[in-house]
């Protein structure tokens, strides 16, 4: 059963585990990052949803998707101005806008200012493993 993406999701690190994948578990809940051009949605424009892997929040929808070559899914803006959150990151010794899921604070990828300028400029590099494509019935 989905989560009501309207109450925000709240689990224990056990239930977190039990629920995920390793490697969604290593993005969502540890701040992790896939490998470049290795993550399941990369190369794929098919129309539909992306939502959280975590709880299953829309996030992103497919017609703002794009190929940025910078190998990880890329978007022009969130689904809602409330779908997304952001927080400072200062990882690595850069300084850089973490994108979070608004509902269950999952860790998504980060928003840079090198997007598209016609879209607002913006480009949200999504980690796959982050997120679940949920398409559009043809």
């Amino acid at each position: 059963m989905a989560d009501d993406p309207t109450i925000p999701t709240v689990r224990s690190d056990q239930e977190w585990r039990e629920r995920l994948t390793p490697t969604q578990y290593n993005i969502l809940r540890e701040a992790g990052t896939e490998r470049p051009f290795t993550g399941e949605y990369v190369d794929v424009f098919d129309d539909g949803t992306y939502r959280c892997a975590g709880c299953q929040a829309e996030l992103f929808l497919s017609d703002t998707k794009y190929d940025h070559g910078c190998g990880w899914p890329s978007f022009t803006e969130p689904a809602t101005e409330g779908s997304v959150i952001y927080k400072e990151d200062r990882a690595f010794g850069m300084k850089r806008v973490e994108v979070l899921c608004a509902s269950c604070g999952g860790h998504l990828g980060h928003v840079f200012d090198d997007g598209p300028p016609a879209a607002g400029g913006q480009r949200f590099c999504i980690n796959s493993g982050a997120v679940d494509l949920q398409r559009n019935a043809s």
